[in-house]
């Protein structure tokens, strides 16, 4: 452009006498045919992709230039620079910022340093720190010399491809954004094996649909894409989640933004009134996170809502398709971008197979040249001829006996190249081997020919091929959703597993560590507190790997401000051999910080170690070292005693002598009482802030039961990280296996509606069990858990509800409590209209629970009583065995209990 400029600056500057007066051009012509023609260029030779391999000119020499460069080694980005401007006549700053791109969409150029992030927008390391080569997946489908079509560079010293033979969708897969002189183009990325699935259905003939996938994640509304086309529109929206009542995480954003503008967009909104934020934190590393800390008082679900109204956790992104086809700017939709592709690549793969085709009908043919001139012995007929000429006519004449043989003519230069055998291999000339080489390669021609014959199951397999190989890693990130309601009760999802290496004081999630001891399931951004057997404790995020120190005794994801999650040791005092115990919670502290659970002292360590989620207590036996003076070598020490205090007391004395062992006897209850659960009915969220349907008060042991109205239930624990679907939930509460459950269901098959009371008989836990008939369209309508249910059911009594009736009907006078597979007893039918559960009558809720109080109560009695018999049984048979009997008996082992449940001794 600037040299357009200094030839119009010469021509306006150049004066020309005439009659003493400059001679004045007229420039509205001039202006006309320059603009249009510098328009054209911008639009073919700038900003918009070719649809043949979906490349701009400076991205294809890009590619052209490593492809140059190419030996398998990273190469210098500021040597790729230079070598691409030998074909690119722009600056520098344009080829790096657009090599810069391709390296970050991860499929054509493997990358090595620094390179940036789309997603914070940090800008790569310069030109002259950073590397790349080509990935596998472009040196597949994107290079061949035999099908590529050259053109002279802008000074003619080189040649360039005018055109990448691409065999892939790379415009769809990659997307691209331009502007030009009068127009512009923006295709959304879309996902790699979706559009391999896409080709491979488009060559079957068959619909497809394609919708957009960004690097970046979080949520896409589709509906009104209209294929990419101008006039079309997509909403993307950041994945927000409630980590608690007073704090969102932001883990995805939008695609075209970056955390630094969706925390600026949150503060802006703040300081203009439309949401209450108390602080915004970007914790984003190897994943993003944006930590949102709401102001007191502020209702989380309302927040959401007011970022995705007014700040850029929701973008609304406008496509429009424009591409070059045969040297003009077209605009065409996503179907008809992937139809040309598709075929372009049918002709590639068609080329390419010609030419395979050709290159061994040509190593048959000299195979047999080569063979019937040394079998025939056609070399020695050549002896006495004087003459190069002669020598060839003799060649000639020898092979033309055999022309029949041949798929093609002989030629002059067949026969040059025979003259050029040496004696060497006609020496050592084998026969078999010549037939065998041969009949591979016929039997490769006929692998050709049929690929040719049946290009289109050819091109299928090419496509299959390449999602085996490049697939993998490459699944959806964005997820598609329709934006009418928010969905703001989305919780942390644990998608990593916890490892640990006791004795090397490794842990992680990386695949490095999936040999070892395996913890439990975590989320990328999930703390981990450790403790070891020197007494130290730590928390620290979640890596991938990381070093904590050796002896771990205990590992788990830490949980901020546990109150109830209690920790029980015991502990040796390495300078005066005083053992000390204590319980404590650990609420919050600073991260990566060591903090030492003993007094500090030389040589001392943990003897025993458990942690409680619920403030479970326990009794303990120990054993004191047989060389102690002490009078008592073995007792009973209970944790209820002892109170809970801060992680950094001392502890109560157990005992001032060496302590041999220590043996879990018993495990209690938990010391801080039962935990008062509700249930959102909103968010389908528990928590213990009394919101929503009171549940009940749970100790360790408990469980919840839940019924759906799909007439599945199932027995959940009672941790806040539980999430119900809200509107399929139709009833919630504690388990208790004396207390029948009462449903009423529609089964649609008979259209009728059945009471149903059974006892729940199923024990395992996170498991949904069918408590009605199958069927598509069978539905609970209404469950409870009470022990005299009692129900106002309304009955159709024609066309008008005037002449509706209402029964009051006790469900358990009704039906007896029956088992789980039951069907139940009819109670309506097509004149079922509601049913309203009566609350309970606390006086008969009370007398059912005494009566069966009283029940257990006599049971166990009676068992105790069995026990004391059976007890004294075996002590009179102890009592009267021969000594020598006693002693060759082998002694009983009791059973361990889970390795969960059991503290350990270290």
């Amino acid at each position: 452009m600037s040299e357009d400029n200094n030839e119009i600056n010469n021509e306006e500057n150049t004066p020309e006498q005439d009659h003493g007066m400059l001679n004045v051009i007229p420039v509205t012509g001039l202006y006309q045919n320059w603009f249009l023609d510098y328009a054209s260029y911008v639009i073919l030779e700038r900003a918009v992709p070719a649809v043949d391999d979906g490349l701009k000119p400076v991205q294809r020499r890009i590619m052209h230039a490593i492809k140059e460069m190419d030996d398998g080694r990273f190469n210098k980005v500021a040597n790729v620079i230079g070598q691409t401007m030998q074909y690119h006549p722009h600056g520098d700053a344009a080829i790096g910022d657009a090599m810069v791109g391709l390296g970050q969409k991860d499929l054509l150029i493997e990358t090595q340093g620094n390179w940036g992030d789309v997603r914070t927008g940090d800008s790569a390391a310069a030109a002259r720190y950073i590397e790349a080569r080509l990935s596998k997946f472009a040196l597949e489908v994107a290079f061949n010399n035999q099908t590529t079509e050259w053109q002279s560079s802008y000074d003619g010293r080189k040649k360039e491809p005018i055109a990448l033979p691409m065999k892939f969708p790379l415009l769809l897969a990659q997307g691209v954004e331009g502007i030009a002189v009068g127009l512009a183009t923006k295709i959304l990325p879309h996902n790699f094996c979706e559009i391999i699935r896409a080709a491979i259905d488009c060559v079957r003939g068959k619909t497809v649909d394609l919708y957009p996938d960004f690097l970046t994640g979080g949520t896409v509304d589709v509906s009104n894409y209209n294929q990419g086309m101008k006039g079309g529109k997509v909403r993307v929206r950041a994945k927000i989640e409630e980590a608690d009542k007073k704090t969102l995480l932001i883990k995805d954003i939008p695609f075209g933004t970056t955390t630094t503008s969706v925390i600026e967009s949150i503060i802006k909104a703040n300081d203009s009134g439309k949401i209450k934020v108390k602080k915004v934190v970007d914790n984003t590393a190897k994943d993003v996170e944006i930590q949102i800390q709401l102001a007191p008082g502020v209702s989380p679900d309302i927040t959401i809502d007011a970022l995705y109204a007014f700040t850029d956790c929701e973008v609304s992104i406008s496509p429009n398709a424009c591409v070059i086809v045969k040297d003009k700017p077209m605009f065409l939709g996503v179907h008809e971008l992937l139809k040309l592709s598709v075929e372009r690549t049918r002709e590639l793969l068609q080329k390419e197979l010609e030419i395979r085709k050709g290159e061994l009908e040509e190593q048959w043919h000299f195979s047999s040249l080569e063979k019937i001139f040394i079998e025939k012995r056609i070399y020695r007929d050549i002896e006495e001829c004087e003459t190069f000429e002669a020598v060839i006519e003799t060649i000639f004449k020898g092979m033309n006996k055999f022309k029949k043989m041949f798929r093609r003519e002989i030629t002059e230069e067949d026969i040059l190249r025979l003259t050029e055998i040496r004696i060497k291999r006609i020496s050592k000339f084998d026969g078999f081997k010549a037939d065998d080489l041969m009949r591979r390669i016929e039997e490769e021609l006929k692998t050709v020919q049929n690929d040719l014959d049946n290009l289109k199951p050819y091109q299928i397999k090419y496509y299959e091929n390449l999602l085996k190989k490049y697939g993998k890693g490459k699944e959806r990130k964005t997820e598609i959703k329709t934006f009418d309601t928010i969905n703001a009760n989305t919780v942390a999802i644990a998608n990593k597993k916890l490892y640990v290496n006791r004795n090397e004081g490794f842990v992680g999630t990386g695949s490095g560590m999936k040999n070892d001891e395996y913890v439990c399931d975590c989320s990328d951004i999930d703390d981990i507190i450790v403790f070891r057997r020197d007494g130290k404790m730590t928390i620290g995020k979640v890596q991938e790997k990381s070093f904590v120190g050796k002896d771990i005794l205990y590992v788990d994801v830490f949980r901020k401000n546990d109150e109830r999650k209690i920790y029980n040791v015991i502990y040796l005092d390495g300078k005066t051999k005083t053992s000390y115990s204590k319980r404590f919670a650990v609420l919050g502290i600073t991260r990566d910080k060591e903090y030492d659970l003993t007094q500090g002292t030389l040589g001392s360590k943990i003897l025993y170690f458990t942690a409680n989620p619920n403030s479970e207590s326990e009794v303990v036996n120990i054993t004191l070292s047989p060389l102690s003076h002490a009078r008592k070598l073995s007792f009973d020490y209970d944790f209820a005693e002892l109170a809970i205090k801060g992680r950094s007391v001392m502890g109560n004395i157990v005992s001032k002598y060496l302590i041999k062992s220590i043996k879990l006897k018993s495990k209690g209850g938990s010391t801080l009482g039962g935990r008062k659960i509700w249930y959102d009915e909103v968010l389908g969220r528990l928590n213990v802030d009394s919101r929503g349907k009171y549940v009940g008060e749970f100790d360790t042991s408990d469980t919840i039961l839940v019924v759906y109205k799909d007439g599945t239930y199932e027995h959940t624990n009672f941790e806040l990280t539980n999430h119900f679907e809200a509107e399929q939930v139709l009833f919630i509460g504690k388990y208790k296996n004396t207390k029948p459950v009462t449903t009423l269901y529609f089964n649609h098959k008979e259209d009728t509606y059945y009471v149903k009371r059974f006892l729940i008989e199923t024990q395992t836990i996170n498991k949904k069990f069918p408590c009605i008939p199958e069927g598509e369209k069978n539905r609970v309508v209404m469950a409870t858990d009470q022990h005299t249910p009692i129900i106002i059911m309304e009955r159709g009594g024609g066309k008008k509800k005037e002449n509706n009736t209402e029964d009051t009907i006790n469900l358990a006078d009704f039906i007896e409590v029956k088992g789980w597979k039951a069907i139940g007893n009819k109670i309506a039918g097509k004149e079922f209209v509601s049913v309203v559960l009566l609350p309970p009558d606390p006086e008969t809720e009370i007398e059912e629970e005494v009566e069966i109080s009283i029940a257990d109560a006599q049971v166990s009695l009676l068992n105790e009583d069995l026990l004391q018999e059976e007890e004294a049984k075996i002590k009179r048979l102890l009592e009267d065995e021969p000594e020598e009997e006693k002693r060759g008996k082998p002694k009983l082992k009791s059973k361990k209990n889970n390795d969960l449940d059991q503290p350990k001794l270290f």
